[in-house]
């Protein structure tokens, strides 16, 4: 039996939404992150971008267990010596709600240059519940929230 490698007409992306209200954001990065990279299809190849389109909505509703509201810190440079910058999350969950699950999804993704276009191309997230790509027709994809919050 041959190995299967994906070519270009062999890909096609479909695009989803997710919910993210009350779903831990670690659950909720990972589920996103397979989406991205296309793990979820038959045909999914490394070196290929086979991944889908995603949609978050209700980003201001994702759920951090725990302290990490609290403790939890972004870190940003200005590029100055000395210029660090520590945002905690309930400040970037306040101001930036989106800026959490990019960050999030980014960590869950390999550190390479696919993985970048991925990110920047196929992750959509907005704060409320209305996006601008329903023209797509996105499938909803349901992220279970853990045993916890049930």
């Amino acid at each position: 039996m041959k190995t299967f490698t994906a070519k270009p007409a062999d890909i096609s992306h479909d695009w989803h939404v997710v919910d993210a209200a009350g779903v831990p954001l670690g659950r909720l990065a990972s589920a996103v992150a397979q989406l991205i990279r296309g793990k979820h299809k038959p045909t999914y190849t490394p070196h290929m971008d086979g991944g889908d389109f995603v949609v978050v909505v209700n980003a201001s509703k994702v759920r951090l267990t725990g302290r990490k509201l609290t403790n939890k810190v972004y870190f940003g440079h200005t590029g100055y010596m000395g210029h660090e910058r520590f945002t905690p999350a309930r400040d970037m969950l306040a101001k930036h709600p989106e800026r959490v699950i990019e960050k999030a999804v980014f960590g869950m993704l390999p550190k390479t240059s696919l993985a970048k276009q991925k990110l920047r191309g196929k992750l959509k997230v907005y704060a409320g519940a209305e996006h601008p790509h329903s023209a797509q027709q996105p499938k909803p994809f349901s992220v279970t929230p853990s045993k916890a919050s049930a």
